[in-house]
């Protein structure tokens, strides 16, 4: 018996069926969200330590950092991306001069240096700039291109005289009124604002070109068309193209403005008056006392 007990012991074999830890385990592995922690989540948090510990010392990090510096260096240096000079097209000399006064650079650069933004921005501010666009050419070159504003007018004012352009904006001032010769001249406060009224004026004043010295915008309401021998067309607030054309008619028929007139005042549509210089008011007076002594 005894025998047969240890032989039966012999042949016992192991129990298949796993350990409960196992068991747990392998339930554990079949959710996406253990299986996404063992594969990511551990590796990744064992990587975050062992770089935390590293890049503790200053040391180590000093280095590093310096070593990602020179890498940058010696990529953003590489010839191709290398600007080594700047080129200003459609801007007149002074122009040029300006933009390369706001952009100061020192030529080579590497063009991740450079903020076309900034410079776009910095060259559009100057005041004689209309639009103006900012890029890198092939061969290295900073391609700076200028629109410039025109001028249509000239603008005096206490402070001087300026160059405007079809929208009023004053970008330039004039050492003196014969630096422009063919441009018309406006004058007073607030001309500048109302170009387009003032130049329609002068484009219906056509006929006196030869003899018109300029606009002088009153009061800031409205426009005198200023001529020679000190005489003035004063048009009122509103409609004055069609007031000067009524003078311009008159003038046609009558050559009022080749007389002794000192100004046609239009200001009243209703009423129009002309007054005579003092000279003819004189020789008025005088022919009248005449022609009343005569009478008597």
């Amino acid at each position: 018996m005894q025998q047969m007990s240890g032989s039966n012991k012999r042949i016992q074999r192991a129990d298949p069926a796993p350990s409960r830890w196992a068991y747990r385990f392998e339930r554990l592995m079949l959710t996406p969200v253990f299986r996404k922690v063992m594969r990511v989540g551990l590796p990744f948090g064992v990587s975050l330590m062992l770089g935390l510990a590293y890049f503790a010392d200053e040391g180590r990090r000093d280095g590093f950092n310096m070593a990602i510096i020179d890498v940058q260096n010696e990529f953003q240096n590489r010839p191709e991306f290398m600007v080594n000079l700047m080129a200003v097209d459609g801007a007149s000399t002074e122009v040029a001069e300006d933009i390369r006064e706001v952009v100061p650079l020192d030529f080579p650069l590497s063009s991740f240096e450079l903020e076309l933004e900034t410079i776009r921005q910095d060259v559009a501010d100057l005041a004689a700039v209309k639009g103006v666009t900012v890029r890198i050419r092939t061969g290295g070159v900073l391609q700076i291109d200028v629109t410039e504003r025109t001028p249509v007018a000239i603008w005096r004012t206490y402070d001087g005289i300026e160059l405007v352009d079809e929208t009023g904006v004053a970008f330039r001032e004039l050492p003196s009124r014969t630096e422009r010769p063919d441009l018309p001249l406006i004058a007073g406060e607030g001309a500048a604002e109302h170009l387009g009224e003032g130049m329609a004026i002068i484009r219906a004043a056509a006929p006196l070109h030869g003899r018109m010295r300029g606009l002088a915008r009153i009061g800031e309401r409205r426009w005198d068309v200023v001529l020679d021998r000190g005489q003035r067309i004063m048009l009122p607030e509103k409609a004055p193209v069609q007031a000067l054309q009524r003078v311009m008619a008159l003038n046609s028929a009558r050559d009022l403005l080749g007389r002794d007139v000192a100004a046609v005042d239009m200001r009243l549509a209703k009423r129009p008056t002309i007054r005579l210089n003092e000279d003819a008011v004189k020789h008025r007076w005088k022919a009248r006392a005449t022609d009343i002594e005569v009478t008597q």
